[in-house]
């Protein structure tokens, strides 16, 4: 392998790494050498692992090798460098959520996901970083470092999946895991520039990933591309026991992401950018010029019009503080002073969420629901930019609440899908977000990845 392809090894997608480690091209351990030399290299920059497995990752990579050596190759995860979010579950391996409370925290047992990129082959680099807990912000009173945005260190890279997308957008992993309660899967992929699915409620087992919110977390991929997300996708999707929240249903097939999309019905949820939450004229421009694209593929684009942004933040607010705080109680009781400051005071303001507004919140949730299914009978996906700014400086002092168009579909736990739409005259990535109906995460994936194919944007990474 010459010093040109070796070079060009971390920008590889899952997809590109696949065809050639299944045609004997690249070998596994070549490339996860690459990841673990270039993650000590560049990640003193970022800050996007708290914990890297090379002696692990390293004999998961001869395995694969000798494996596929052998003639069991198991799929395109096989031999492919992959990071979890440290709220992931490992057997025997520190799982902090980026906080003192659980810096000594090591699980008995692998969460379900886990396992099933084990299964499929996958190669573990190490535990990415998070905002505490998955809601304290991009903190400076952690044990570690906040990660840091690879387009400009000076920026934010968001959350709270932040290690996941700063990991994947500098080429250190070509995928990784993220969960996403308001946005924390959505947020990241935006401000860094790559594809990230928040499945539809229920589809991925959340089986051993620690807990903000039972009725809104999500857990899903987080990759370079559509295609990419599709691929870690068929092997994290299906119903699973030991998660009460798990959809028994059949996992959809993901293996389609080129069939046309003529006579797709988009809808424009423009109240959302230009009434609700008014986006930035540059994001304003970004989007518009996505449309365009959706239309030369052939789509039918219309403005639609749901409930005010604020109706679905009001009630996944009341639940998911609700909720937090009946998971943390104890321990912000008997050890407050192990908290971040953010994270301390966003979890304890659920303690003030009264039942009878919890209840009131389930409520507006269902009607909410019902209400967008009777929208998304006149359209197939609904589209609208993923941020209102693109990435800001990295601030002690400033909340990044109300930034994104995300927290809605939590709400309604419908697939949504953000991509990157472009980047800002300062190099700073736009996103494009692309929801649909429940379970029809593989057409959401389509529109991305045709977009993605039909503009240059995938063929720009960040100069570290």
């Amino acid at each position: 392998m010459n010093a040109e392809t070796h070079s060009s090894l971390g920008y590889l997608t899952i997809a590109e790494a696949a065809e050639l480690i299944q045609s004997r091209k690249l070998s596994p351990v070549d490339l996860a050498t690459h990841a673990f030399s270039r993650i000590k290299t560049l990640d003193s920059k970022l800050n996007s692992h708290l914990l890297v497995l090379e002696e692990q990752g390293m004999q998961a990579a001869r395995a694969a090798e000798s494996e596929i050596a052998g003639g069991h190759y198991r799929g395109k995860l096989h031999g492919i460098p992959i990071g979890l979010k440290d709220i992931y579950n490992t057997a025997g391996i520190r799982t902090t959520a980026h906080s003192a409370v659980l810096a000594d925290h090591v699980p008995m047992a692998d969460a379900t996901t886990v396992v099933k990129l084990r299964e499929a082959g996958a190669i573990f680099t190490g535990k990415l970083a998070t905002w505490e807990f998955a809601i304290g912000g991009t903190s400076f009173d952690l044990p570690w470092p906040s990660a840091r945005n690879p387009w400009n260190t000076d920026h934010d890279p968001a959350g709270s999946s932040s290690g996941s997308g700063a990991a994947v957008a500098a080429g250190l992993v070509l995928g990784a895991m993220g969960s996403d309660t308001g946005g924390s899967i959505r947020g990241p992929a935006a401000w860094c520039g790559i594809a990230g699915l928040k499945p539809t409620y229920g589809l991925v087992s959340k089986a051993g990933v620690l807990p903000l919110s039972y009725a809104l977390d999500h857990a899903g991929p987080m990759c370079w591309t559509a295609e990419d997300c599709a691929i870690m996708m068929t092997a994290l999707a299906g119903p699973d026991a030991s998660d009460p929240c798990s959809a028994m249903v059949e996992a959809p097939d993901f293996s389609d992401m080129s069939s046309p999309i003529t006579g797709l019905r988009v809808g424009v949820v423009r109240h959302f950018f230009e009434k609700d939450l008014p986006c930035e004229p540059d994001v304003a421009a970004s989007f518009e010029a996505a449309l365009d694209v959706l239309r030369g593929l052939g789509c039918v684009v219309s403005d639609v019009t749901i409930a005010p942004f604020s109706a679905y933040g009001a009630a996944a607010g009341q639940i998911s503080r609700a909720e937090g705080f009946s998971i943390h109680e104890h321990w912000l009781q008997t050890v407050p002073e192990k908290y971040g400051a953010i994270g301390r005071q966003r979890l304890s303001a659920g303690a003030f969420v009264r039942g009878v507004d919890y209840v009131n919140a389930q409520r507006e949730r269902a009607r909410l629901i019902a209400e967008l299914a009777v929208t998304m009978q006149s359209v197939d996906v609904l589209v609208f930019p993923g941020a209102r700014s693109v990435a800001p400086k990295i601030a002690s002092d400033r909340s990044l609440g109300g930034a994104f168009y995300n927290r809605a579909f939590n709400l309604t736990g419908s697939p949504a899908l953000s991509v990157c739409s472009g980047f800002s005259p300062a190099g700073l990535p736009y996103a494009l977000q692309i929801v649909g109906r429940p379970f029809e995460d593989p057409l959401v994936l389509r529109v991305g990845s045709l977009y993605e194919t039909a503009t240059p944007w995938r063929g720009r990474r960040p100069i570290l």
